[in-house]
């Protein structure tokens, strides 16, 4: 099976070539957490750098703090990323700006640089981040923080002052998210989590295409993740593991291409070049990148291979 897998992506990375020299899109380079890998996560440092490196998009958490404004923070104590302690929601907005969100971040030998370099490193307000990213990139809002309509509402009224709608794209791995969103007509909320791991499952298990979303949106699924599939008995369950399930395949994709209208494809935990090229030969519109430095390489090196085959080709032809 390890075989077959690697020449399907040895195939893959051929078709990526030839593919590229004809000038076929690449896929746009998400930043997760503005870069969780290269910079202190969800910071207004973080967002800026990713910038630079050439990130096309960025993806935000978003909790809500004690006096009602949408912050970006991921874990669920500050304890994990700061030098204070408890959620999110018990602390002021002026109080989370005051933080060092880099406090516990390490670059390789060089340890915990960010103790000493505060700039750009408190808990941003959604507000401050959005005043900072040019119009033109598109962001992605996770909502972290329970319960929802609160969340939601807040981050509705930032939108509103900023007329930010037309760029954020809204996610939630919780159903009750995409309800909320509902008292909101502007919103443009991506496709629940479950609907989309659904239809990858349906795909996968029984070969069949289930019904795409009828609006233009967005779906995201993990390139690849562990999963448990698990049979009920009437002496007890069994349950089979892969440590390293892979649901996007060729039919998957194209069960997603054949909605209509249509629905942008995100890959998330995208690590490395050969993720990145099969994304990019099987069409997928967007991937999502923990390193936006790395991938930058990636995109480089892919067109120097495109470049060096068109070239090739020049040459054959005279």
């Amino acid at each position: 099976m390890t075989r077959c897998f690697r020449a399907i992506r040895l195939f893959l990375a051929l078709a990526l070539l030839v593919a590229a020299a004809a000038g076929a899109s690449e896929p746009m380079i998400v930043a997760h957490r503005a870069g969780t890998a290269d910079y202190p996560e969800n910071t207004l440092w973080a967002i800026r750098q990713s910038l630079v490196n050439g990130a096309d998009s960025l993806w935000l958490s978003v909790q809500l703090s004690a006096d009602g404004v949408p912050v970006l923070y991921r874990p669920q104590d500050l304890s994990a990323l700061t030098q204070a302690r408890g959620p999110v929601a018990a602390h002021t907005a002026a109080t989370l700006a005051r933080l060092n969100a880099g406090w516990n971040f390490q670059r390789g030998n060089a340890g915990y640089v960010y103790r000493r370099h505060r700039h750009g490193l408190g808990i941003p307000s959604l507000e401050s981040a959005l005043a900072m990213i040019p119009a033109h990139v598109p962001v992605f809002l996770d909502l972290k923080a329970t319960p929802a309509v609160p969340l939601v509402d807040a981050v509705a009224a930032v939108l509103e002052r900023r007329r930010a709608w037309h760029q954020v794209w809204l996610y939630s791995t919780e159903v009750e998210f995409n309800q909320a969103w509902q008292r909101h007509p502007y919103a443009r909320v991506m496709e629940a989590r479950d609907a989309t791991r659904t239809r990858l499952l349906t795909m996968a298990l029984a070969s069949r295409c289930e019904h795409a979303p009828t609006q233009p949106t967005w779906t995201a699924f993990e390139v690849r993740r562990p999963l448990h599939v698990s049979e009920h008995f009437t002496l007890g369950d069994g349950v089979s593991a892969i440590a390293d399930a892979q649901l996007w395949t060729p039919q998957a994709v194209q069960c997603f291409r054949s909605a209509r209208p249509q629905v942008g494809i995100l890959w998330i935990g995208v690590s490395s070049k050969a993720d990145y090229q099969l994304a990019a030969a099987l069409g997928v519109d967007a991937v999502m990148v923990d390193s936006p430095a790395r991938a930058r390489q990636w995109k480089q090196m892919r067109a120097v291979a495109a470049t060096a085959l068109t070239t090739n080709q020049t040459w054959r032809e005279k």
